[in-house]
């Protein structure tokens, strides 16, 4: 099995410092040194295994191995299908479709889209386990991102606080929206009297939802919406808050006549690549049952 490795070329502007200096100005954490140290992992200079207090030199190649990442035992690989937007050796970009949860969970704990990336990780023979960075409920479709390792979910993670990952979503709601744009400013927070449920409520944490008309129908708005944070159920809760429930969201008061889930897509996912330093773009074409209800007489 594959292992994460990292890998840099010294250069004169780097000659002189520590490899504890060098690796910790490349974002890598004390705890995660500390795992390489006594969980298998290694530092190795032009091949030759070196510690933290290796002074680096111009020209020199320098690698940290990171150790195998444990699986917890109820997390199985099963031969699902898998759609894969984009890949490289950090992290992977994977449209969802709808009625497949992201990770198991007691009502849902096989078929979902880790299983199915456990079973890919495993034919690849890469090392990993399960780190989902944008996670989507099970009603919901599209774009998704998903790192390979640890320290790579670490260093998104911190770049989703900066705002360097943003998500676009578009859904049906019930009822007409006056409004052809605005900002949802309203905390979430989980409802007193269930685990699942969620409510605007003041001493819930900050969730800016934006949105945007793009199609009024008979009793129906289609609608953009641009997360600024990513609180669970978010836009589900915030549309809820607004009057203009999801159509098929029974959770939050949508009916289930015209579809049977709560029509949201995750249309267009954007992120800065750690180690490409690069902006990335990816979009996903709308379902066909979503398709079908915007493109339709929804009064019918």
């Amino acid at each position: 099995m594959k292992s994460f490795v990292l890998t840099w070329k010294i250069t004169e502007k780097d000659e002189g410092k520590l490899v504890r200096q060098f690796l910790k100005e490349q974002n890598i954490s004390k705890t995660a040194l500390t795992d390489i140290k006594f969980h298998g992992g290694g530092i190795y200079v032009n091949g030759e295994f070196v510690t933290v207090r290796h002074m680096l030199r111009a020209g020199e190649r320098l690698e940290v191995h990171f150790p195998p990442e444990q699986r917890s035992a109820g997390m199985i690989s099963e031969p699902l299908p898998l759609d894969i937007v984009y890949e490289d050796d950090y992290l992977l970009v994977v449209n969802k479709p709808p009625f497949m949860s992201t990770i198991p969970s007691r009502e849902h704990p096989t078929g979902t889209l880790a299983n199915a990336l456990l079973y890919y990780y495993d034919q690849q023979q890469l090392q990993a386990t399960i780190h989902v960075v944008t996670r989507l409920d099970r009603d919901t479709s599209g774009l998704l991102l998903v790192a390979k390792h640890r320290h790579v979910h670490h260093l998104l993670s911190e770049l989703q606080k900066r705002g360097r990952i943003k998500r676009r979503y578009e859904a049906i709601c019930h009822g007409e929206l006056q409004q052809d744009s605005g900002t949802i400013d309203a905390p979430i927070g989980r409802k007193s009297n269930s685990i699942i449920e969620r409510e605007v409520r003041e001493d819930g944490q900050k969730a800016v939802t934006h949105f945007k008309v793009l199609k009024r129908m008979k009793g129906y708005t289609h609608v953009s919406l641009q997360l600024e944070t990513g609180r669970t159920h978010q836009i589900r809760v915030h549309m809820a808050y607004l009057g203009h429930p999801l159509v098929g969201d029974e959770l939050y008061g949508g009916e289930r006549g015209k579809m049977q889930r709560h029509a949201l897509h995750s249309k267009e996912l954007s992120f800065f690549h750690p180690f490409f330093n690069k902006e990335c773009h990816f979009v996903s074409e709308l379902r066909e049952d979503m398709k079908q209800l915007i493109e339709k007489d929804l009064s019918k």
